[in-house]
């Protein structure tokens, strides 16, 4: 049994080797004075592209970009659940059925409070 979780353990060692070898190769760099670490008003300048910002740089957007994106995320989570508990529907039985019908629940009860707070009107 313990053997079929190798691959997922070689996976974990090789994800966080990865992860320490990003870390640290900028560090080594920059003892090795391959990389400069003088500041310069050219390179603490604020850019998009490569091109030079027109404005203030510090553009607020506007929250409700933040609600949709979390309305989206309770839809994608939602299906997420959906797509393999109707895969194997026969499988699981009735247990199943009031589980996820609670889960379609609370999420039709996030929307109709969001809808009711008139978090989704776009003005």
């Amino acid at each position: 049994m313990l053997s079929n979780y190798g691959y997922i353990g070689l996976f974990l060692v090789a994800v966080v080797l990865f992860t320490l070898l990003m870390v640290v190769i900028p560090i080594v760099l920059r003892f090795v004075k391959l990389v400069s670490s003088k500041p310069d008003p050219v390179k603490n300048d604020t850019f998009e592209c490569g091109m030079l910002t027109i404005g203030k740089t510090w553009v607020q957007f506007n929250f409700r970009f933040y609600f949709y994106a979390i309305v989206f995320l309770a839809l994608d989570v939602l299906v997420v659940f959906l797509y393999p508990w109707a895969v194997n529907l026969r499988e699981l039985g009735s247990f199943s059925l009031i589980v996820i019908l609670i889960l379609i629940f609370l999420v039709v009860i996030g929307y109709l409070y969001a809808w009711r707070k008139k978090v989704l009107e776009w003005k």
